[in-house]
């Protein structure tokens, strides 16, 4: 089968600098950008309930966009400013740099991992007597607030956004070669949607374990997973699978 076409179940990035448009120059593919899910503010009871404005915390961990956006709007809406010597602990360098748009890097403490949960959490273990936050959604995975709990590390999980599916009515009569997933709410979405989706010939990529499991638990076929050694990104494995079914 001949890749021609590729559906990503995110928001089509800012500028035009992104693996996903080189990989469709150097394979000649259309790449499509369509959010699976969409994301909510929690309610401002709840955000007062996470007790963001707890003066006791030292440092925050922060593993996506959404995460970043919405924890500094959750300190807006209460009127908390973060002190200068709050620590962020990001899962990758984009993820720092992303901060700049909400507070000054100059003499910030930023660490960041090279973009999987391990390596933020190796980071964060060499650093166990801070007492974090973790701002997360209602469908969070348990990845991150497991390991601080083995490891007897101070923190508290704040919910302060939710996530849901979103209106792919549009899609009903398209069809792509490959979908690809980033999270399990990606693959919930396809079924609020499709309850009776059937996977045919289009090929199924997952990005991490917990998606992967969502489309095998789905009883799907699941084509090309990322990360792995040889590939660490979904680009890589999207291109590696390309190339040997040739």
């Amino acid at each position: 089968m001949k890749i021609k076409s590729i559906l990503v179940s995110q928001p089509q990035p800012e500028g035009d600098k992104n693996p996903f448009f080189d990989l469709e120059k150097t394979q000649k593919l259309k790449v499509d950008f369509i959010p699976f899910i969409q994301v909510d503010p929690a309610p401002i009871k709840e955000v007062r309930r996470a007790k963001i404005h707890d003066k006791d915390f030292t440092a925050v961990i922060l593993n996506s966009r959404n995460a970043v956006d919405n924890f500094f709007s959750a300190c807006q809406q209460v009127r908390v400013e973060m002190p200068p010597e709050m620590k962020y602990f990001c899962i990758n360098e984009s993820m720092a740099n992303y901060l700049q748009k909400y507070i000054q890097m100059r003499k910030r403490k930023v660490f960041f991992g090279k973009g999987t949960t391990k390596d933020l959490l190796d980071i964060i273990k060499n650093h166990k007597n801070e007492n974090y936050i973790f701002p997360c959604s209602d469908t969070h995975t348990n990845e991150i607030p497991t390991f601080l709990k083995k490891y007897k590390i101070k923190h508290r999980e704040a919910v302060l956004y939710r996530t849901v599916s979103s209106d792919l009515s549009h899609l009903k009569d398209i069809s792509y070669d490959v979908i690809v997933f980033f999270s399990p709410a990606d693959v919930k979405s396809l079924f609020d949607n499709f309850p009776n989706f059937k996977q045919k010939t289009t090929l199924l990529a997952g990005f991490g374990l917990t998606t992967q499991k969502a489309i095998v638990d789905n009883a799907l076929t699941l084509n090309i997973a990322a990360p792995t050694p040889e590939s660490p990104s979904m680009v890589m494995a999207i291109d590696s699978f390309i190339q040997k079914n040739k």
